[in-house]
Parts: structure tokens; C-alpha cells; sequence
């Protein structure tokens, strides 16, 4: 019988955020689906709570070289991924992004467009190399006469997979928007999706979890057959708020009770957009106060594992805001994650 604080703490314990992991970046970027890369320093500020001794260059050599590229993916939002893992979930989540697509005004004068045709045409005008989306809606435009280049450019990308290529999203880097085609990313064709194997990646990442978590965390609908036919192989774990959640077997657990230390996260983080019940990290104080009137404010701050504050960068110093008390030991550990993100932010 699991409470907030069990939750919690191992919600935690599973995405490295109770003790930093001793590995490269990409493995963690791996092992959590993908890393939030909406804002551009938000997968670098991800890993650096992350992982012990964290180099921003090495996210950004990987970006540059195809090791991890920048898609669209989960919840239409762009994130950081492995190749392998880029061609899977996007392949999972076209019907779901479709969908979401044809509700968007900035691409509604080009929902009509035959989905094979707008791929042809998405091909041929990439044919040569990458262009930078207002280009790209240019030529498609050619093909499609009378349909704004603009709408054609933003319906290209919500159904065709499109990486966004360097500079876009490196350290220190920028730049518009430049598109390549997945399919021409060096690597494995797109391979069958295989949708258990993914519920028990999300699992291992972010559970015990039930299947309106899922939907939370990808969109996908209908996503409650699909955890009911795995029951036999799940854990089925029961919690004090009477929700039944599921978990794959063996996976690890943190006592409530556990220290959570302090940290500092970006803009965004799937640690708190990946779950129906977002309480788990982030109370709906905290979230109001980084949500604000107009979409995100700052950048946040985690004391005893929940959102509790926020953070900015301002003339190359961390500022931080954190209503109310903090211990000593809290005190000293929001320190040296200032000093640690503060060092991270000087690095050329």
C-alpha cells in the first residue's frame, strides 16, 4: 500500500534523481524516453541533475554526430532521442499527432492534403539536404498551389518525421529551424512497434503507473486494453488513494521516508508532465506558480522530491525563488546546485 511519499521517492529513485548515475548521457537519455527539449536548455539542465559529473558538449557532440537527434514526439513536443528510439515512438505516436494536428489552426488550410502525397512531396523537396522550415513550406507550396506555405510547413512536421539538424538544440549553439528527414538519419529502418515492450520501458522509468499515466505521457488513447492484456506478466500495486497501478516485476522501490535531495530542473521535464496525477512531484501551488497566465515562467526548483520553487538566469547568475523554510541541509544542498547549474551555465 503505497503513499504520495512512496510514490514519490521512487518515482525518483527510477529517473536518477535520488542519487546521479554513474554513466554517459545517452543511456539515461535511453532509458527515459527521451528527454523534454521544447526550450533548448532544458535536456542539458535534465542530465546535469541527473548524471554525476554531467558535460553539456557530451549531449552536444551527440546532437551534432546523429547519436541523438530532435524530433517531435510525445504530447507534439519536441524532444531529445536516440535514433532508434526517434523512429520507434514516432512511428507509435503518427496516428495520435495526425489527430492533434487537424485541431491546430496554424495547419488547418492543409489537413485536406493526402497524407502519401505530402510525404512525395516532403521527400522530393528535401531531396537535395536540409532546409529551414520556411524554405521547406515554399517548395511544398509549389506543389500544392493555393495552400499557404506556412500551414504546408507545419503540417509537414506534425506528419512527416522531420529532425531538426545542428546548430538547433547544441550547447552554446543556434539557429532557425533546419529539417532532414528521419529516413535519411543513418540507422535502422522504422521497425514494428511493439506497444507491451513500451509500456514496460515507461514502467521502469516512471511507474508503478495506470494506463491514464500513458495516455498522459504520450497522448495515445485506448491505452487501457493494452496494460489489461498485460496483467498476467504486471505487478498490480495498490495505493492509498485507491488507485490500483501497475508496475513491471521486479522493478525498484524507495521508502517514503527516504532523503530526496535538492534540485534543479529546467523549464521542462517529463519528471512532472508525464503523469495524470502530477501531484506526485509537483503540487498544484507549485505548478500554478511555474505554470503562470501565459504558459511556463521559469525554470524549477525540487526540495524533499517536490516542486517547490523556481529558478532564472540573470546576468550569468542563478536566481532562485523557494517560498518558505528550508532545513540547513537543504539550504547547503540548494547551494551547491546553484553553484553546480551556475558552473554548467559559464562553460563556453
Amino acid at each position: 500500500m503505497l503513499g504520495l511519499r512512496d510514490l514519490n521517492r521512487t518515482l525518483l529513485l527510477r529517473q536518477h534523481l535520488l542519487e546521479r548515475a554513474s554513466m554517459p548521457a545517452l543511456p539515461v537519455v535511453e532509458h527515459l524516453l527521451g528527454l523534454q527539449a521544447q526550450e533548448g536548455l532544458s535536456p542539458y539542465l535534465s542530465l546535469a541533475a541527473r548524471v554525476e559529473g554531467f558535460d553539456p558538449g557530451e549531449l552536444s557532440d551527440a546532437l551534432e554526430h546523429g547519436a541523438a537527434v530532435r524530433l517531435m514526439a510525445m504530447r507534439g513536443t519536441i524532444h531529445v532521442l536516440t535514433p532508434d528510439d526517434a523512429r520507434t515512438l514516432r512511428h507509435w505516436l503518427q496516428d495520435t499527432l495526425d489527430r492533434q494536428g487537424a485541431g491546430t489552426a496554424s495547419s488547418r488550410p492543409a489537413q485536406h492534403l493526402p497524407p502519401t502525397e505530402l510525404l512525395a512531396a516532403v521527400r522530393e523537396a528535401l531531396r537535395d539536404g536540409p532546409l529551414p522550415v520556411q524554405q521547406l513550406g515554399e517548395r511544398l507550396a509549389l506543389r500544392f498551389p493555393g495552400v499557404p506555405a506556412q500551414a504546408l510547413a507545419h503540417v509537414a512536421r506534425e506528419r512527416v518525421p522531420l529532425v531538426q539538424v545542428p546548430p538547433r538544440g547544441l550547447w552554446r549553439g543556434s539557429g532557425a529551424v533546419v529539417y532532414r528527414l528521419l529516413e535519411d538519419h543513418p540507422g535502422r529502418a522504422t521497425p514494428a512497434v511493439d506497444v507491451p515492450e513500451l509500456v514496460r520501458r515507461y514502467l521502469r522509468a516512471f511507474g508503478p503507473a495506470t494506463a491514464a499515466d500513458l495516455t498522459t505521457w504520450s497522448r495515445v488513447t485506448r491505452l487501457g486494453p493494452v496494460v489489461a492484456s498485460m496483467r498476467e506478466e504486471l505487478v498490480e500495486v495498490r495505493c492509498e488513494d485507491g488507485r490500483t497501478r501497475y508496475d513491471v516485476p521486479g522493478a525498484p522501490y524507495a521508502d517514503g521516508d527516504r532523503h530526496a535531495p535538492v534540485r534543479l530542473l529546467g523549464l521542462y521535464d517529463n519528471l512532472w508532465l508525464s503523469h495524470a496525477d502530477r501531484e506526485r512531484v509537483a503540487p498544484p501551488e507549485a505548478r500554478s506558480r511555474w505554470t503562470g497566465p501565459n504558459g511556463a515562467m521559469a525554470c524549477t526548483v525540487f526540495v524533499d522530491g517536490f516542486m517547490a520553487g523556481l529558478w532564472r538566469q540573470r546576468q550569468g547568475r542563478v536566481e532562485v525563488d523557494v517560498p518558505g523554510r528550508l532545513t540547513r541541509r537543504q539550504r547547503a544542498e540548494l547551494d551547491d546546485e546553484v553553484a553546480r547549474i551556475g558552473s554548467m551555465l559559464a562553460r563556453p
